[in-house]
């Protein structure tokens, strides 16, 4: 048969992150050494605590339904957590979800009616456009590539675009693709343009405990935040847990009882014994986080200066474990003769709305970053 496929199905397309992965994936099949630098997956084992926390809980029967929120001690966890960042959080305010995907789905979903604007911060990841293209949102978008993917030197353009016409307003700091992470009084002006146009803003901060030197700004702390920002996060990158899934949201009891019924009636709850991890991750791993940090700013050094020698110079990203770097204005094809001649697998800035750039993951270790910028530099690629 024929299927008549939707229309909103039709308006998004595969994740390029993930089309890059399996294109190395198949070169690794055919016999070749990638050094595969696509993937947004920090390369440590899951901190032992945590892995330990899971098996007791399996051990102990968390294999059923937990209530579709998430288990009380979880949310407490979360919360606390939250409120350590100066987010004034209660657990009754908290979704629990598997992975922070599914929680800005979710809230997008929940927020994003046929032909709302959407504002983007752009490079953007990838999926919040399909998210907005899912939802029938149409998207307006800011670009920080001339500013270094600063945002502070921006804020006249967000001004601009930014109006009581603008549904939502999505930042991540710190930012995939560029490893940005936006200053205080750039979060002070996304905050004033939110207060006078009553616009809400997601606040995707996912990699808020891999910063460098910096201390991220949690925009729902700022005054006049508090009840306009849904904040999400989850332990992937932090807590090297990326297949476990697990994640959440943070927003008004008014807000989490809408995006619940969408939660419930799709996945109904993160897995159990997951959650039960969670609460370990969030009380007692701090060690493992800390040396895992450091160990991505000791890559990033590296990986800069690796690239100087060979005159490419770089905005320095401040968190996250991602580097954008200049390349051919076809940047796919530039990313596509990397793995092919070079066999150094990235991914290609236009996939982030940033052409003439690429995307580095520096979830490598530092032999594996050197032989990747020696095999570019070999092929002509710096």
């Amino acid at each position: 048969m024929t299927y008549d496929f939707t229309d909103r199905i039709q308006r998004v397309e595969p994740s390029a992150t993930l089309a890059i992965s399996n294109l190395a994936a198949e070169k690794e099949a055919e016999g070749a050494d990638i050094v595969d630098l696509s993937v947004g997956e920090p390369d440590f084992d899951t901190p032992e605590p945590i892995v330990e926390a899971g098996k007791a809980a399996l051990d102990a029967g968390h294999t059923g339904y937990t209530s579709s929120n998430g288990i009380p001690d979880l949310r407490d966890a979360i919360a606390k957590r939250l409120r350590s960042n100066g987010i004034d959080a209660e657990s009754d305010e908290v979704i629990v979800t598997p992975g922070a995907k599914q929680a800005l789905y979710e809230t997008v979903q929940t927020l994003v009616d046929d032909g709302d604007e959407v504002v983007l911060l752009d490079p953007a990841w990838v999926s919040y456009e399909a998210m907005v293209k899912l939802a029938g949102g149409e998207l307006t978008r800011i670009d920080l590539a001339p500013h270094d993917f600063q945002l502070e030197p921006a804020l006249d353009e967000l001004e601009a675009a930014v109006s009581a016409d603008t549904e939502l307003l999505v930042v991540n700091s710190p930012s995939n693709p560029t490893g940005a992470v936006f200053s205080e009084a750039a979060l002070e002006g996304v905050r004033d343009l939110a207060v006078e146009n009553d616009v809400s803003v997601i606040a995707d901060e996912i990699y808020e405990r891999i910063t460098y030197g910096v201390e991220p700004t949690s925009l729902a702390s700022l005054d006049g935040m508090a009840d306009r920002t849904v904040t999400i996060n989850g332990f992937s990158k932090a807590y090297s847990m990326t297949g476990w899934r697990l994640g959440y949201l943070h927003a008004t009891e008014e807000l989490v009882s809408q995006a619940g019924k969408l939660h419930s009636h799709s996945v109904s709850c993160a897995t159990n014994f997951v959650q039960h991890a969670g609460v370990e991750a969030l009380e007692s791993v701090e060690t493992e986080v800390t040396e895992m940090r450091d160990a991505f700013e000791s890559r990033r050094d590296l990986l800069v200066d690796l690239l100087e020698e060979h005159g490419v110079d770089v905005a320095v990203p401040d968190g996250a474990f991602y580097m954008m770097i200049p390349v051919d204005a076809d940047d796919q094809a530039w990313c596509e003769a990397a793995i092919e001649q070079a066999h150094v697998a990235c991914v290609p800035g236009s996939a982030f709305n940033a052409a003439g750039y690429a995307r580095i993951s520096y979830a490598a270790s530092e032999s594996r970053l050197r032989e990747a910028v020696e095999r570019l530099a070999e092929n002509d690629l710096l």
